[in-house]
């Protein structure tokens, strides 16, 4: 595990521990909380680039390549 030293606005905070508390939180739930949004983050990310990347070709195309490997993926024993 890696400690993270972050700044946040205090408005931030309290939404975030209010909802917490709330929802029965237990010591280490915030860590994990930041963990999973962080996480969520980055994917959307990710899937913004590859989207952007991939608008400039034909979008069925991409769909039946997708599917050609997944087939492909299945049959695989």
């Amino acid at each position: 595990m890696t400690r993270w030293h972050l700044s946040i606005p205090e408005q931030t905070d309290r939404a975030v521990r209010t909802y917490l508390a709330r929802t029965g939180g237990k010591k280490g739930d915030l860590s994990r909380f930041v963990d999973e949004a962080v996480r969520r983050r980055l994917l959307d990310f990710t899937v913004r680039q590859v989207k952007d990347r991939n608008a400039r070709h034909d979008q069925q195309k991409i769909l039946d390549l997708i599917d050609e490997e997944l087939d492909a993926a299945r049959a695989e024993p």
